[in-house]
């Protein structure tokens, strides 16, 4: 399949300081407007939960809309990092801004491709088919006829994100200050790796790398019910992006998927292939799945757009995660390199947070991997892959590996079970942070993988609930090997 190619993050401009005083102006307003309740209640040395904080921030974010939008995006796709009650808040955060102005809009394109905007195109829509925080995306039609997506960043983006970037840092320390490390030592922990992840956005020429080498591989592979857009490259650029167009219905619409009358099941199945196949081969993933971006198609594809944000494991991460597709597969050694990876990231965090000892570590990996690739979707947690849940080590410190902690019996043993468990959290949250654990390679390079494992555990859990991810176990032992071909 070829190396993937790695993409370029442009070099953010230095924000003005006009900018600044304006922005921070921005910030100021949306602060005292929805967190000052809280303020009080920390000054009075009142508790604030997550889920009470959960509310107000997102309202920040909300009205500060851009940069902190996608921010918010990404806190609501990690319940492992920030709890279901403050993921489930940020998920409203839905990343819909106004439309750009069509001159504005034109402006851009004729700057890019050098020539003026009917000379390029037959046809241009005025009105976007998406508005994002960094992109517009327009309809328009070639010469010849055929019809293409337009994708184009918003004007004055750079500056824009550059100047939230600069304030974010400052803004997640106050943020701390009024609702404590519950919801603001995770925002520290992703910050970095969402800086990355930003500017590589700002490039269009990343994605449309990151198309031709997928569209590379499906040439190599029996997977022909996916379908990618094609770029044209004469009429791309960096703030450009034109693409071939994909008329679709999104994969979670049952109805109009049944109004197409395609059976959604083996197409679903190639695609969860699909997206294992590179990530176990090149350690990288389309790195934003959500249902808008998986259509199934009139001709009984499925569709796979917006390529913008590739997720890329490092060689450790990497390894590590083919090591659980080998466990899973009955490869005994493997589970030596999944326990040593384990140990190796959150070992200190583990032995100091929760008094575990080494053979404690290997039961609680076992116990929470496990089987779980051979199990039917619908009984499954695909998070459980790459987050550590404070309930597995509790019960593996008790656990003397011969058989499963006994189930609690009463309502009075649960609750005491229950604060256990988040006593145990707690425990190993703070000894994480402590240990440095929150700024590791590791947990960068597996956020975004495990953001994609909880949307394909949605979509396993609607269309193959009596299927195991690994059921196609020759698919995947051949992914494993080093021949392309083999596919």
């Amino acid at each position: 399949m070829g190396s993937y190619p790695l993409p370029v993050p442009i070099t953010l401009p230095k924000p003005g300081l006009a900018h600044l005083v304006v922005r921070c102006a921005q910030i100021t307003l949306a602060l005292l407007r929805h967190l000052v309740p809280l303020a009080v209640r920390r000054i009075m040395r009142r508790t604030v939960s997550d889920a009470e904080a959960a509310r107000p921030l997102r309202d920040v974010f909300q009205d500060l809309g851009s940069t902190f939008l996608k921010l918010g995006q990404l806190m609501g796709s990690a319940p492992g990092l920030f709890g279901e009650a403050v993921a489930a808040e940020f998920r409203s955060c839905l990343d819909q801004a106004p439309p750009v102005p069509f001159e504005d809009v034109r402006r851009i394109v004729e700057a890019e491709l050098g020539r003026p905007l009917e000379a390029a195109f037959g046809r241009f829509d005025r009105t976007p088919i998406a508005a994002a925080s960094i992109a517009v995306v327009h309809a328009a039609w070639l010469p010849g006829g055929e019809k293409v997506a337009v994708k184009v960043l918003r004007p004055g983006i750079e500056e824009q994100v550059a100047t939230d970037l600069a304030l974010m840092e400052p803004l997640v320390n106050g943020i701390v200050r009024v609702v404590g490390g519950g919801i603001g030592a995770p925002l520290r922990q992703i910050l970095t790796g969402f800086r990355e992840q930003v500017a590589e956005e700002l490039d269009l020429r990343n994605e449309t790398l990151a198309i031709r080498h997928h569209l590379r591989m499906l040439e190599e592979v029996d997977l022909p019910r996916l379908l990618l857009p094609t770029p044209v490259e004469r009429l791309s650029g960096r703030r450009v992006l034109t693409m071939t167009f994909i008329e679709g219905v999104p994969i979670d619409d049952i109805a109009a998927i049944e109004e197409l009358g395609v059976d959604p099941r083996p197409i679903v199945e190639e695609v969860v292939r699909a997206w294992f196949l590179t990530t176990i081969r090149n350690g990288t993933f389309h790195g934003d799945v959500h249902a808008g971006n998986l259509l199934f198609t009139p001709d009984g594809r499925l569709g796979i757009v917006d390529w913008g944000i590739v997720g890329r494991l490092d060689a450790e991460t990497h390894d590590f995660f083919r090591a659980i597709v080998e466990a899973s597969l009955g490869r005994e050694e493997a589970w030596e390199r999944i326990v040593a990876h384990v140990e190796h990231v959150y070992g200190p965090a583990m032995r100091e947070g929760l008094g575990l000892d080494d053979a404690a570590i290997d039961r609680m990996v076992r116990m929470q991997v496990g089987q779980i690739l051979l199990q039917p979707f619908g009984e499954v947690r695909l998070s459980d892959l790459v987050l550590l849940r404070p309930d597995r080590a509790a019960a593996a410190s008790q656990d003397n590996g011969s058989s499963p902690p006994p189930r609690p019996k009463g309502a009075r043993e649960r609750l005491r079970r229950l604060r256990e468990q988040r006593r145990a959290g707690r425990r190993l949250s703070a000894a994480a942070e402590e240990s440095g654990l929150l700024e590791s390679n590791m947990d960068r390079g597996m956020f975004l993988l495990g953001k994609q494992l909880l949307y394909f555990e949605r979509y396993g859990k609607m269309y193959l609930s009596d299927m195991s991810l690994l059921e196609d176990k020759a698919f995947f032992t051949i992914a494993l090997s080093e021949d392309p071909l083999a596919m």
